[in-house]
């Protein structure tokens, strides 16, 4: 090999610039006097604005999922505390309706009380004050049961009347509770008196027309009987007061057996939702009944007259 040829030049390994040292205090005047000149008279600004708008929209793209969760969050505690504030108001709700409702209902029993009371004060007959408990589960004897007894100084036969008018009669008596027989019983029979006319009738109970009905039986086409006549009671049975609302008038049937009508006549007690009644002492109890008359011998048989 020519040896004009070969490199002269030193290996990589022996070649030294400047040293470290020299390098780290070059470095930091050049910051220095970077800094100095960018103190006074801002240089890096217009530098730095351009970076921060490259960068916002990659800041922008990175935070995203992070505010998606943040979001999600926030909705689901939001969903669930408004969840929580309607179930509180529901509930505030419903108890208010169902204080709402006692209001109502004792308002009306409040004025049911007073109407009772009033009917109670145009009688002269004493009374109990009684709370019906529950009907009898005989659909064709129409029965209530009260809670008064023989120990609260009930009768049997005693009249029971609502704050509308006649309601029914003791039928038997316990020593805590009573059986009342309604109007519209089968076996109940009242004495009425048609306010318009003056004449009497006996009312039936007929509790298969119609829901529960009245009937005038033997009534024939002459009678001075209308629809919408009040009866009231007559008081010669020695069981009711006179004068109490019992029903009226309701249907003229002309197609009754023969010559006679079949007249039915509405309740004016609330047979289907009484809860508070009195019972009234019986008139016949206070009634001063001559005795009955000794019973006479019977007369001697003839002779013969067995033959």
């Amino acid at each position: 090999m020519p040896l004009g040829n070969m490199d002269r030049s030193p290996p990589p390994f022996f070649r030294q610039g400047l040293s470290a040292l020299s390098k780290m205090t070059l470095y930091s005047a050049l910051a220095l006097f970077l800094m100095v000149l960018d103190v006074r008279y801002k240089l890096s600004q217009p530098l730095r604005a351009s970076v921060i708008t490259l960068l916002t929209p990659l800041q922008w793209l990175a935070r995203q999922p992070v505010l998606v969760l943040q979001n999600s969050a926030g909705y689901f505690e939001g969903v669930s505390a408004a969840q929580a504030r309607a179930d509180r108001a529901q509930q505030r709700l419903a108890a208010q309706a169902q204080r709402t409702n006692q209001t109502e209902q004792l308002t009306l029993e409040n004025q049911r009380l007073r109407q009772l009371l009033g009917l109670r004060e145009r009688t002269q007959s004493p009374g109990t004050a009684a709370e019906v408990l529950y009907d009898t589960t005989d659909p064709y004897a129409r029965k209530v049961i009260v809670d008064r007894g023989l120990v609260h100084g009930i009768e049997q036969g005693s009249p029971v009347i609502d704050e509308l008018g006649v309601l029914g009669q003791v039928t038997r008596v316990y020593p805590l509770v009573s059986e009342v027989s309604l109007i519209i019983d089968r076996d109940l029979a009242v004495p009425v008196l048609n306010t318009r006319t003056g004449l009497r009738y006996v009312l039936y109970g007929e509790p298969t027309q119609h829901s529960g009905v009245l009937e005038l039986r033997f009534m024939t086409g002459d009678a001075d009987i209308q629809v919408g006549d009040m009866l009231t009671t007559s008081g010669v049975d020695g069981v009711y007061p006179a004068g109490l609302p019992v029903a009226k008038v309701g249907q003229i049937d002309s197609r009754g057996e023969g010559n006679f009508f079949r007249i039915f006549c509405t309740p004016i007690a609330l047979i289907g939702g009484a809860r508070h009644v009195v019972v009234l002492k019986p008139l016949f109890s206070d009634l001063q009944l001559p005795p009955r008359p000794p019973a006479e011998a019977a007369p001697p048989a003839r002779k013969g007259a067995h033959r």
